[in-house]
């Protein structure tokens, strides 16, 4: 099931495969990602075998998102997931929603339940990119001077160009999870390979142990987890945490 949850200011694209179980999971992507990243592919496939349903979304200006990167900011994300959860307590009454995030899926799920005061949701973590405010920190000659002279600046990728807003940015700044993170009530588990490429393992660990969330290690792990058996894994994992 595909479609798009309407709304006033724009459109949020969804996938959605419902299993024969009482639980729903939602799934965030990572950024430059969409939902129909090998990851997003490979729990739709498998979670429903298990009785779990999977929704997945993209975020503004990713996959097939109606609009651009004007529209991408941390407030629009975490706008867009409680928009997706309203949306399966819709479509499926009295299921138990549950959430799976990658990188900055992961990061923005964090503030959404953080912000929203949700107890007792499971969150399973892979790759979170808990550094996300610094993201952006560090820009090329070309890129600051593009943001000041335009407000953006072109960030070309496989799956789309993203435009890269000082909105973006300065939202990014602004919400630090590694200073500003309120874990009440949640109950988190956390994937990361020890050999993480873009958001260091240090970075990881050093959050994990800051608000007491437990860890999984892929020894050798990138940051996609696509090493032989890190899929693997993070299946086995997910599975087990969401019960």
């Amino acid at each position: 099931m595909r479609g798009y949850i309407r709304r006033d200011s724009y459109d949020i694209p969804y996938r959605m495969e419902k299993g024969s179980g009482d639980k729903v999971v939602i799934v965030a992507h990572g950024f430059a990602s969409s939902k129909e990243s090998p990851t997003v592919e490979m729990l739709a496939k498998e979670l429903p075998e298990k009785g779990i349903g999977v929704v997945a979304l993209d975020f503004p200006a990713h996959g097939e998102s109606p609009v651009d990167g004007e529209f991408l900011t941390v407030k629009n994300c975490v706008r867009d997931l409680g928009d997706v959860e309203a949306f399966i307590r819709e479509e499926c009454p009295g299921a138990e929603i549950c959430c799976f995030g990658s990188s900055f899926g992961a990061y923005i799920t964090l503030i959404y339940l953080m912000e929203s005061g949700k107890e007792g949701i499971r969150a399973f973590l892979r790759s979170a990119a808990v550094n996300m405010s610094d993201y952006f920190s560090e820009l090329t000659k070309d890129e600051r001077r593009a943001i000041d002279e335009m407000g953006y600046f072109l960030l070309e990728d496989e799956v789309r160009p993203i435009k890269i807003t000082r909105g973006l940015v300065e939202s990014l700044k602004a919400n630090d999870i590694r200073e500003d993170f309120r874990p009440d009530g949640l109950r988190l588990m956390m994937i990361h390979g020890s050999a993480d490429e873009d958001i260091d393992y240090s970075e990881a660990r050093a959050f994990a142990e800051k608000y007491d969330v437990p860890l999984i290690t892929v020894e050798g792990g990138d940051h996609r987890l696509s090493i032989p058996g890190a899929p693997e894994k993070v299946l086995e994992e997910a599975l087990r945490f969401f019960g």
